[in-house]
This record gives structure tokens, C-alpha cells and sequence, in this order.
């Protein structure tokens, strides 16, 4: 298949999650004989961190406006057998109208972000990326999130047929590697800053580190505020590209997970931050969301901290009991939750919707 998709970015991991899981899912559907095109509006902020100039499997577009780009948009459409536009695509709405009016066999649209949607929605704010009649004239709606959240899709926005395409992480990417003494760490945690992270992460990250003053804690990752109440055993180190991730990683004796208020609230949302970890074989604290053991058991792949006293007791687990925990959730991570899988996933379920279509047309003639 050719699909043509309208995105945020796939050029630059800085301060999003989004590049990360296009450039494993790409590369997994080129592995499989299809051809992407990928269009990002090239902007300043993601310019200046840009690390990918090329996907290995198609073709990527960066375009200054859009205007300037909807000559080729509309040549690679009109030979598009699934054209896809997806949530924070700062070109969205028209994105979507352009795609709904072209002959692409299936038009679908990937909200990577369904529970930042709806609230924003609850709270009555712009939702850019969204088109202003909702889903209704899409083929197919994709949400990063599963649970009650495909059921919301459809009756708050009118999607027709909803699936889940979770994240994933590429085992060619994220791989056991060397510890680096700038990265070593009992406990570590990688994510961008997020205000709605925030008070979790002084539950689960920062009390610990006052608690286990002769323990060290790092942080990577980007836009954090001077204000931060770092403690003399934080230590941070700046955003780092994914091919740093498995060193950062395997440099740490375990791994803070921290999921964002509105996906932890809506559950069966999980960080792609997870499956990374898992993969470079280190041992996972999360936190708790409806629908974290659809992707790993707790206790036995990954440990659970609720507040700072289960996180510290988790920090004080024996190194044997730990290497159970990573050593299992490496497993289950290589056999369900690569991008390998994704892509199979996808691929089911737009052959789905194909063969929907098919019947639909039949019975209409």
C-alpha cells in the first residue's frame, strides 16, 4: 500500500513522542513492502533539533506552507491507498478537508493524543487539528488510546469505526547497551516537562530522592524550568535523541514511568517511554492507569507506586528481585509490542475496513 500522512513530525524527537513512533512504525511498514509519504510542516523549533532528514521506507516532505504544498499533496493523494491526517498536525483541519475530498481508497485520521482531545473539549478550548464536523466523514479513526476512549470517538465525534494502534518501540533502536558513567543512576526518569506530570513526578521522583539521599537520580529531557525543585542527588542531563536512549537506560538500576493527568485519568494509554525501557532491559516504576495490565502485569513486569512510599520501596528491592521484573517485561515486550506488531496490527485493520467498504458497495449496487 502507499499511504500518504499528514502529521506533527517525524523529523525531530525534541520536546514530542510523536517522531519516535512514526520512525519505528514506518520503518516496520516498509519492512513489509508499503511506501509512506510523510508531510510536516517544517517549523523553527523542530528545524533547529531536527535528527532524521529521510525516511529509509518513502518519502518524507517538509513544506514551509501550505499553499506551497498542495500541488504534490493532492499528486500523492490521488495515488494514495490510505491517506491520514493526525492529532497536534498543525495543518489539520485543511489536511483533513484536502484528504476527505480526494480519491485515496481509505481516509482515516490517528489521534495520538484522544484524551488531550477531549479535554480540551470539556474544557471548551480550540482543537485546531480537529475537523469542524468531527470524524464523521472518515473511513477510519486510529487512537493511541483504547478502553472507553473508542466508544467516546464515536459519540462525541461521530467517528464510524474506531481502533486502537498503541505505541510501540523498534528492538533495533532500544537494546541492552553498556552503562555510561554521565547517565548512571539507582533511579532515573526520561520524559519532556509537562505541568500535568508534574505532581507525580515530586510524588514518585523528587520525595524519593530526599528520602535516599545517598542514592543518585536522573532526569533527562527538555524544557524544564529553573524553578524546579531539583535536590543535590538529581542530577539532569539535557533532551536526548533516541539512539542516547538505550545507553540512558541501561545506565540506570531502574526507570521512572509518569503518564500525563488526562491519559492516566482516561487509561489504556501507555507512554511509549514504557515499551523503551522494557526493551533496554531496565526495570519499570509507573504509575497507575485503568488498563496498565493490558500491556504489562503488575508486580511481575512492572512495579506499580501509587505515592512516594511505594516508589521508595520499590528502589529498595534486592538486585535479583529486580532483574525478574526487567527480564520479564523485555519478553513480553520483543513477542507483543514492537512496531514489527503495530504494523501487523494496522495492517489487519485496515484490510478490515477495505473488505467493509467492498461489501458496502456491493449491497449499494
Amino acid at each position: 500500500m502507499k499511504l500518504v500522512i499528514f502529521g506533527l513530525t517525524v523529523s525531530s524527537s525534541w520536546g514530542n513522542g510523536h517522531a519516535t513512533l512514526w520512525r519505528a512504525l514506518c520503518k516496520a511498514l516498509g519492512r513489509r513492502g508499503h511506501t509512506i509519504v510523510f508531510f510536516e510542516r517544517d517549523v523553527p523549533y523542530y528545524a533547529a533539533h531536527r535528527d532524521v532528514t529521510e525516511l529509509r521506507c518513502g518519502e518524507l516532505i517538509l513544506y514551509p506552507d501550505w499553499e506551497s504544498v498542495l500541488p504534490v499533496a493532492r499528486r500523492h493523494l490521488a495515488e494514495a491507498d490510505v491517506a491520514m491526517v493526525t492529532s497536534y498536525c498543525p495543518d489539520g483541519r485543511v489536511a483533513s478537508e484536502l484528504v476527505l475530498d480526494s480519491a485515496a481508497g481509505l481516509k482515516t485520521f490517528y489521534d495520538l493524543d484522544t484524551p488531550v482531545t477531549f479535554a480540551r473539549l470539556d474544557a471548551n478550548e480550540e482543537v485546531p487539528y480537529l475537523p469542524e464536523e468531527g470524524f464523521a466523514s472518515f473511513d477510519l479513526v486510529l487512537s493511541y488510546t483504547g478502553g472507553e476512549a473508542l466508544e467516546e470517538l464515536k459519540r462525541r465525534l461521530c467517528a464510524k469505526r474506531v481502533a486502537p494502534l498503541y505505541g510501540s518501540v523498534d528492538p533495533e533502536i532500544h537494546f541492552p547497551v553498556p552503562p555510561l558513567d554521565i547517565f548512571r543512576a539507582d533511579f532515573s526518569y526520561l520524559g519532556t516537562y509537562a505541568e500535568d506530570r508534574q505532581e507525580m513526578l515530586k510524588q514518585l521522583f523528587i520525595e524519593p530522592a530526599r528520602r535516599l539521599p545517598k542514592q543518585k537520580f536522573v532526569i533527562g529531557g527538555a524544557q524544564y524550568p529553573v524553578e524546579f525543585p531539583w535536590t543535590e542527588n538529581i542530577y539532569f542531563v539535557r533532551h536526548l535523541p533516541p539512539c542516547d536512549h538505550p545507553a540512558f537506560y541501561s545506565s540506570s538500576r531502574a526507570t521512572l514511568n509518569v503518564t500525563r493527568k488526562a491519559m492516566a485519568d482516561m487509561g489504556y494509554c501507555p507512554s511509549g517511554r514504557l515499551f523503551e525501557a522494557a526493551a533496554c532491559h531496565t526495570a519499570i516504576v509507573s504509575d497507575w492507569w485503568e488498563g496498565l495490565d493490558e500491556f504489562f502485569a503488575s508486580g511481575e513486569e512492572v512495579l506499580i507506586a501509587r505515592n512516594s512510599e511505594e516508589a521508595v520501596q520499590a528502589l529498595e528491592l534486592s538486585d535479583g528481585e529486580l532483574e525478574k521484573i526487567r527480564k520479564a517485561a523485555r519478553e513480553k515486550t520483543l513477542s507483543v509490542h514492537t512496531a514489527d506488531q503495530r504494523a501487523v496490527d494496522l495492517e489487519r485493520v485496515l484490510e478490515g475496513v477495505f473488505s467493509q467498504k467492498t461489501e458496502s458497495s456491493i449491497v449499494e449496487a
